[in-house]
């Protein structure tokens, strides 16, 4: 008998034998032949972003032990998601989704590398996984830069003429020297630039830049592009030697629904560089975006030869009027002031990869593909004889035998199988054990396997979830008890939408307070529009928001209310009211539609009718209900009310009514603050003593920190 007729009768026996349910004749036998010493290309990871927004700027306010289990679910090995890759942002002051982040140099002459919270998740992360990849690239940047010194493209759109400069090189390396000094980490890899088009003269620059100025091993991805045409460059690097040298790794985003060409890959491995989809978007709910997960990564590397995908994004630590706040993540951590958060299915997604492999391993060859009823899976090899395979079944038209005929160089032990399905996730099923080099699975339709001869895995889970509860009310801060630098600057519970509102001295050095420090418009990552930051509850009706403003000359200042939209994620006009002030004492009454548009009416006849008797100023719609001149200047404090009662907004100013309207376009929402700006000016304005109240309520005790809610950093470090 030959030896592939005694191989066959094998395995067929052993579909009988073995399979963890039976066999008819209706299921489809699907057979996968793995050759430990196949070789393969290097799995370079899957995990999250962090960034492309704020996406964790609450998560930093939450109580202990809450906050530790929510980085342990996503970062600890062997216990949630497990990823073993991650993806940040450099914060660059402006509003890049769910918000804008602190960066390192607000101005040319400025440097700090204790601001914001970034430089403490990626630290959290790699403590708990010291294996973690860390990569990352810049959607906005401070406005100074590109505005001196050498270009390197002289047409650009959307801030890239600007960007793709001298000064952009100096301002990634500046960062990974902090990174470095002052935080004790170093990246693997790093883009460009976040989805802003192509520079070949940037690339070259920054490779230069990295390879000069002490940063040889961190390599550079290019270009993290969305559009069809995303990888068209790909060709231009096999004619241009300095190019190719210059970019380690071919990198796009969503590769999910996009199929690389078969040039694109051949083109790859001929100059020896890997693929990788450095942002994907799996926007489902439930079950439906767990398997959605790992069909993404599954059909990412067989599809398209990406050998690292990371999922935008990992913690939704934002308020929940934000954009995006729930489907894509893994974990809600929306209430830092009650500690409760919610864990999503999602993230048994990850799990099912995360756990079974880790950076190094092995696509192993010939064993990957697609399932013929429906589903796909993928083979990894560890550098030893341990291996995993990955299995989803989506829209599968009906159960199918999986047999596995395990060759040369992979290990005898049995296989561990966790399973996945809309009922329940991330379960540990009977182990398969090997007979005569064979293992047999019968898949069920819409579920997830992982089939590994590795051990330790956990459903990791914590018990002591504290109950959800609203949004402290009565609510005053007055900014005082911070230790600035411990907090990176960040009074809790403040998200900042665009711009930068850190805590500081008082000018008139009588504590501390609030003040947006950005000077001048930021390179926008999306349409921009003024400096504003939120916090509070969206089911707020009635009450008032108050806050002490201080205007340097030429401010413009005001506080917000009702806010029940914050944008769509590209793009971040509100809806809802502001009061402004400006240092000639002019004062208006607003309402912003989340528009540019103002002949855009929505509403019944009465809003309508309301705005056509308006007045649109703006890119955001705004609608003036009403102006007023009071005694005001810059260098003084000057107390703002915004009160709402039914639909009578009034304007107070130090106490006095200075403007009312009759309004029913919103009729609850958020409170925030915001600082004005123009075409080349951003206001810096302080704010104190910030109270959100009842109308005319009696002033509540200031704001503590709970017992158990502490700072990011070291004291003073």
């Amino acid at each position: 008998m030959s030896l592939s007729r005694r191989f066959y009768l094998l395995a067929t026996a052993s579909v009988a034998l073995f399979a963890s349910g039976k066999a008819t004749a209706q299921t489809a036998t699907h057979t996968v032949r793995l050759d430990g010493t196949a070789g393969g290309k290097r799995f370079d990871g899957i995990g999250v972003v962090n960034g492309g927004g704020a996406t964790s700027v609450l998560l930093k306010d939450y109580p202990e032990p809450q906050r530790s289990q929510i980085l342990d679910l996503l970062y600890k090995p062997k216990f949630g998601a497990s990823v073993s890759a991650l993806l940040v942002e450099i914060p660059g002051d402006g509003n890049s989704t769910q918000g804008s982040m602190l960066s390192h140099m607000h101005t040319r002459d400025d440097l700090n590398y204790g601001r914001g919270y970034m430089w403490w998740i990626l630290k959290e992360a790699k403590k708990r996984n010291p294996k973690l990849s860390l990569d990352g690239t810049a959607w906005s940047a401070p406005g100074w830069i590109g505005d001196a010194g050498e270009h390197f493209d002289k047409i650009g759109k959307n801030g890239n003429v600007e960007f793709f400069s001298q000064d952009a090189v100096d301002y990634y390396i500046k960062w990974l020297e902090g990174l470095r000094t002052v935080h004790g980490l170093e990246f693997d890899a790093i883009g460009v630039r976040n989805e802003k088009g192509v520079s070949y003269g940037f690339a070259k620059a920054l490779k230069k830049g990295l390879m000069t100025r002490g940063f040889e091993k961190v390599k550079l991805h290019a270009f993290d592009n969305w559009p069809k045409d995303k990888l068209d460059f790909v060709p231009d690097l096999l004619n241009d030697k300095e190019l190719r040298d210059s970019i380690d790794i071919i990198s796009a985003h969503t590769f999910t629904n996009f199929k690389n060409t078969p040039e694109v890959i051949a083109a790859a491995e001929q100059m020896g560089k890997p693929i990788w989809n450095t942002e994907d978007h799996v926007y489902l709910k439930g079950f439906d975006c767990t398997i959605g997960i790992v069909k993404a990564f599954n059909q990412n590397f067989i599809e398209s030869g990406a050998t690292k995908v990371v999922n935008w994004y990992d913690i939704a630590g934002v308020y929940p009027t934000e954009p995006y706040p729930e489907d894509p993540a893994t974990v809600l951590a929306w209430e830092p002031w009650s500690g409760h958060y919610r864990v999503r299915e999602a993230l048994w997604g990850y799990a099912h990869y995360g756990q079974f492999s880790e950076i190094g391993w092995t696509y192993l060859n010939g064993g990957s593909g697609e399932l013929p009823q429906g589903g796909s899976y993928v083979t990894l090899k560890s550098p030893g004889e341990d291996y995993s395979v990955i299995i989803e079944t989506k829209g599968a038209k009906g159960p199918q035998t999986l047999s596995l005929f395990i060759g040369n160089g992979l290990s005898s032990q049995p296989l561990c199988v966790w399973k996945s399905d809309t009922k329940v996730q991330f379960i540990r099923q009977p182990d398969l054990q090997p007979h005569n080099g064979v293992v047999s699975l019968t898949l069920e339709p819409d579920a997830i396997y992982s089939l590994s001869t590795t051990t330790g895995q956990q459903k990791g889970s914590f018990a002591d979830i504290p109950a959800s509860q609203p949004f402290p009310f009565p609510y005053l801060e007055t900014f005082d008890g911070y230790d600035a630098r411990a907090h990176g600057y960040l009074p809790r519970y403040t998200a900042d939408i665009a711009g930068a509102f850190e805590l500081t001295a008082r000018p008139d050095t009588k504590g501390q307070c609030l003040r947006q420090v950005v000077p001048v418009p930021t390179i926008s990552w999306a349409p921009d529009w003024q400096p504003y930051t939120i916090l509070g509850d969206a089911a707020w009706t009635d009450y008032e928001i108050s806050a002490d403003v201080w205007l340097t000359e030429g401010d413009t200042a005001g506080v917000m209310g009702r806010i029940t939209h914050v944008g769509t994620g590209y793009g971040f006009i509100p809806k809802g009211y502001y009061l402004e002030l400006k240092d000639s004492g002019d004062v208006r009454l607003i309402a912003i539609r989340g528009k540019k548009n103002p002949k855009e009416v929505v509403g019944d006849a009465e809003q309508q009718r309301l705005i056509a008797a308006g007045k649109f100023e703006g890119d955001g719609g705004e609608l003036v209900f009403g102006t007023a001149k009071v005694k005001a200047r810059a260098g003084q404090w000057h107390r703002l009310t915004l009160r709402f009662e039914g639909q009578t907004i009034t304007g107070l100013i130090d106490g006095k009514a200075a403007v009312t309207a009759t309004n029913a376009l919103y009729d609850k929402g958020m409170a925030g603050l915001l600082a004005g700006q123009d075409k080349t000016r951003v206001s810096r304005p302080y704010f104190d003593n910030v109270l959100i109240n009842r109308v005319k309520g009696k002033t509540p005790k200031p704001a503590m920190a709970q017992a158990r809610q502490t700072a990011i950093y070291a004291k003073g470090g």
